[in-house]
């Protein structure tokens, strides 16, 4: 290898360690995570059977009555949606806040009974999906996890000019090596594990970034559009329908959240558009009316009601189905019952379908058990990489040094690095500001620190 494919090669290896030391911990954390709300279909039946599921009857209580025997049981609470039950066999639930909790009740559809409750934030699948999306630390969680996809991006792309077989036989790049011993062993695994699993974990890097705080909204921003004119005939507030979702709730499709709220009532009509009503929602409409609309549009089994909170909102109609091509989102007026907007599948954009299809992908729902499995071996795919990688660290590393071979910067490759790490920058914000962190620690701390150990052990 000649010395300027050397200073290239030490160069990806030195940022494949960093974003390795960085993005290992939450790659575990997120494949651990994954896996739990990967299994929610399958879990959940058997840790909460007794809440989803009940005896089919002949004759079903109406939503409203539903709704009644819901508000016996909690006079206090403020309920904000409603979810029918799926099939013959299953629950109904209405969600609300009570005594400062958020906690979702089950009601038995057909007798009327309150089967029990369960609180939205405490609750193995709401832990896991607040973990994966947030470390359950809120906004600072979230640029955190943002930050360790970005740089796991960076991971893959450096991982694989360091996997290139540069003329190598398969053993080794394709396929390990398991009669080998100790680092080589724990090379091969790292190597070829990251090699078969690198574009499915592109695929999952760049889906679940797609709800991230700050990346995930500039990408909508730019991509999640409808044509203004769908909206043209109905009174519309200053929110979007983002203020649905919610870490513990996901209410409406990605493709929805840039989209605006309509507004309900003759009298919004008169009213700035940017103006929201701070009274209380007082609906007319029953809630039957809601669900005999979804039923009368084909609505895949499985949506969510959510209530009005003004006097000028609306019942939102959604749901987020495992195949996005039966996403629907309707929104109705609360006072006459019209339906205001009616979007589906066939109104998004390229991006909009491709992003959609991504999540489900990510969430292992597109395909059934199928998708699950795929999804379950790429995770541990994930773990299996960061053991591998510590491991391979630990055993190579010099003693008081910390493993990273050493640097020229005055060679041709070096441009083609600043050019990819350029892109990355500008394709990833975080990961750009947290480069410019990383290089100048590089440069003026650990260099440094370690320059004359890691010198020696390059040339080893």
């Amino acid at each position: 290898m000649n010395t300027q494919k050397v200073s290239f090669y030490n160069l990806a290896w030195r940022w494949h360690f960093y974003a390795g030391l960085f993005v290992a911990p939450f790659m575990v954390l997120l494949a651990v995570t994954g896996i739990i709300y990967l299994f929610k279909p399958q879990l959940d039946p058997l840790m909460y059977g007794n809440l989803l599921t009940v005896p089919a009857a002949e004759h079903a209580l109406s939503a409203d009555e539903q709704l009644q025997r819901a508000k016996f049981a909690y006079p206090q609470a403020t309920i904000s949606k409603y979810l029918p039950p799926a099939d013959a066999t299953s629950s109904a639930q209405f969600v609300m806040r009570n005594d400062g909790r958020e906690v979702t009740v089950f009601i038995d559809p057909y007798r009327g009974l309150v089967l029990g409750e369960q609180d939205a934030k405490d609750n193995l699948q709401a832990i896991a999906r607040a973990l994966h999306g947030e470390l359950m630390i809120g906004t600072v969680g979230d640029r955190l996890v943002e930050l360790a996809a970005g740089w796991g991006v960076m991971l893959v792309v450096s991982g694989l000019y360091l996997w290139w077989p540069r003329g190598k036989s398969s053993a080794g790049v394709l396929w390990p090596r398991l009669s080998s011993r100790g680092r080589v062993f724990w090379r091969d695994l790292h190597a070829v594990a990251g090699f078969w699993g690198a574009a499915f974990l592109l695929v999952m890097l760049l889906s679940g970034m797609t709800w991230t705080g700050f990346w995930g909204k500039q990408y909508a921003d730019l991509w999640n559009t409808f044509p203004a004119a769908m909206w043209n005939n109905v009174p519309q507030s200053d929110q979007q329908a983002r203020v649905l979702n919610t870490a513990t709730q996901q209410t409406v499709p990605w493709a929805m959240e840039n989209t605006p709220m309509p507004m309900s009532g003759d009298h919004a009509e008169h009213m700035n558009h940017g103006a929201m009503s701070s009274g209380p929602a007082a609906p007319t409409l029953r809630l039957q009316r809601v669900v005999d609309l979804a039923n009368a549009r084909k609505v895949e089994p499985g949506y969510s009601i959510t209530f009005p909170t003004t006097a000028e909102g609306v019942f939102t109609l959604a749901v987020f189905a495992n195949d996005p091509r039966n996403d629907a989102t309707l929104h109705v007026d609360q006072y006459t019952g019209k339906v205001l907007a009616d979007v589906r599948w066939e109104h998004y954009n390229t991006v909009a379908r491709a992003t959609e299809t991504g999540v489900m992908l990510h969430e292992g729902k597109m395909f059934g058990w199928v998708n699950q499995l795929i999804v379950l071996l790429i995770c541990l795919m994930i773990l299996l990489s960061a053991v591998s990688g510590v491991v391979i660290w630990w055993k190579r590393r010099p003693e008081g040094g910390l493993g990273v071979p050493p640097l020229r910067h005055d060679l041709p490759k070096w441009k083609t690095a600043m050019v990819i790490m350029l892109g990355l920058a500008l394709a990833f914000p975080l990961v750009g500001a947290s480069l410019i962190v990383v290089w100048a620690l590089d440069r003026l701390v650990l260099s440094r620190l370690f320059g004359q150990r890691e010198s020696a052990s390059g040339s080893a």
